[in-house]
C-alpha cells in the first residue's frame, strides 16, 4: 500500500519516523494509504527549509505572486475534476458535491489573487485629535496552521 511523505523544498520526501496514519475508503471502509507521521526532528527540517525560501519569497513583489496564484489557479481549474476525483475518494463525497468543493477552493485562490490590492496598506487621517493612522502590509515569516478538513 502507498505511503504518503512530506512535500519538502518542492520534493516528495519520505518520512523517517516510521510512524504512520491509515486513511480509508469511506465509502468502503477498505485501506487505501498510508500518511506518514513525522517526528519532531522532521518538521523542524521543513521549518527550515521554509525559512530558508522566505528570504527571497519576503522579497518578491505582490504582483509576481499574484502570477504565482493564477498559474496555480489554471491548474487548478484544467485540474477540477481529477481534484474532486481525489476528494471523492477520500472524503466520501459524491461527484457533483466534490466539484462544488472545487469551485469554493477557486474562489479563494481567485481572492487571493487580487493581493496586491490588500497588500497595499492604508493611512487614515485624524482618527483622533491630531492622530493619523498607517498600516504597512509587510512578510513576517513562516508559520503554521493545522486546519481541519471540512
Amino acid at each position: 500500500m502507498q505511503t504518503l511523505g512530506n512535500l519538502i523544498d518542492n520534493q516528495a520526501v519520505a518520512g523517517r519516523s516510521e510512524r504512520h496514519a491509515t486513511v480509508y475508503n469511506p465509502a468502503t471502509g477498505e485501506p487505501r494509504l498510508y500518511v506518514s507521521l513525522s517526528s519532531a526532528d522532521e518538521t523542524r527540517e521543513a521549518i527550515a527549509v521554509a525559512q530558508a525560501a522566505f528570504e527571497g519569497w519576503s522579497k518578491t513583489p505582490p504582483l509576481v505572486r499574484a502570477r504565482v496564484m493564477f498559474r496555480f489557479k489554471a491548474l487548478l481549474e484544467a485540474r477540477r475534476d481529477e481534484v474532486a476525483r481525489l476528494i471523492t475518494s477520500e472524503h466520501g463525497k459524491v461527484f457533483s458535491d466534490a466539484q462544488g468543493e472545487v469551485t469554493r477552493g477557486l474562489e479563494v485562490v481567485e481572492f487571493a489573487c487580487g493581493i496586491p490590492h490588500l497588500l497595499k496598506g492604508e493611512f487614515s487621517s485624524n482618527v483622533g485629535r491630531d492622530i493619523d493612522s498607517n498600516s504597512l502590509m509587510q512578510p513576517l515569516g513562516v508559520c503554521v496552521g493545522i486546519t481541519p478538513f471540512n
